[in-house]
């Protein structure tokens, strides 16, 4: 899954307009986007002006979204150069919006897609442990969209 597609999808489902999306970035690092910037990364991969996002851009962001829904930590942060994933992806999205497992498996759920907690602990395990599973682009795009079908639906009457 393209890095822009998560971040396209990331503000779908959190309604994020283009200030609050170049705020966050600053809150990743203190990662300077200019809005014309931001633009091209949310087009799609056959719109004209298109530029792909590396991994240390949706990095950058996702920090930025942790800190942007949690506040700032007491902690300074550690530099820790993991490389970026689907589980690390994942990961962050559920520091960021304090999921629990439960969360998780409800919004898996609520896209139509059925994950025992077994599996999901599976994919925040070390991946040197045996038990380890890599959280393929399938999963982490059901995610995105059950998490965009949990905060954007609005119950009828």
């Amino acid at each position: 899954m393209l890095n822009n597609d998560v971040l396209r999808r990331i503000r779908y489902a959190l309604n994020l307009n283009d200030r609050t999306m170049l705020e966050i970035f600053v809150l990743g690092h203190d990662h300077q986007i200019t809005r014309d910037s931001l633009l091209a990364l949310l087009k799609k991969e056959n719109e004209e002006g298109f530029v792909a996002m590396s991994n240390q851009q949706l990095t950058d962001f996702l920090d930025g979204l942790i800190t942007y829904k949690r506040g700032q930590s007491d902690k300074p942060a550690a530099p820790v150069h993991v490389e970026l994933d689907n589980n690390v992806i994942l990961r962050k999205l559920r520091i960021a919006l304090a999921f629990k497992d439960e969360d998780i498996l409800t919004i898996l759920k609520v896209a139509d897609f059925i994950l025992s907690k077994h599996e999901l602990s599976a994919f925040s395990r070390h991946k040197d442990h045996k038990h380890y599973r890599k959280c393929g682009d399938q999963i982490l795009r059901h995610f995105l969209q059950g998490l965009t079908i949990h905060l954007r639906h609005t119950p009828s009457d």
